[in-house]
């Protein structure tokens, strides 16, 4: 499965721990990534600076959904599902 043109969820959704370029603490679930272009397309794509979170991140339907909508509700579930207590 390839990445879904204009949907983003990924880098919305979940909350990153690790810094990001323009985001030295991470970021919180639900905050679009300093890192999302316009287009809903990373900017740090295939760069070295990408944090390992966001790299090991592989569409697939379990966290994709049908459509942008499904995979942001998708990936909001799994969020709250791995939250620390």
């Amino acid at each position: 499965m390839d990445c879904r043109p204009g949907c983003g969820a990924c880098c919305i959704a979940p909350s990153i721990s690790s810094p990001i370029p323009g985001m030295p603490r991470g970021k919180p679930a639900g905050v679009p990534c300093v890192q999302l272009l316009p287009d809903l397309r990373c900017a740090l794509f295939g760069r070295p600076e990408r944090p390992a979170f966001c790299a090991s991140l592989r569409p697939q339907e379990s966290m994709c959904g049908t459509n942008a909508a499904e995979a942001h509700a998708l990936l909001e579930e799994l969020e709250a599902a791995t939250r620390p207590g």
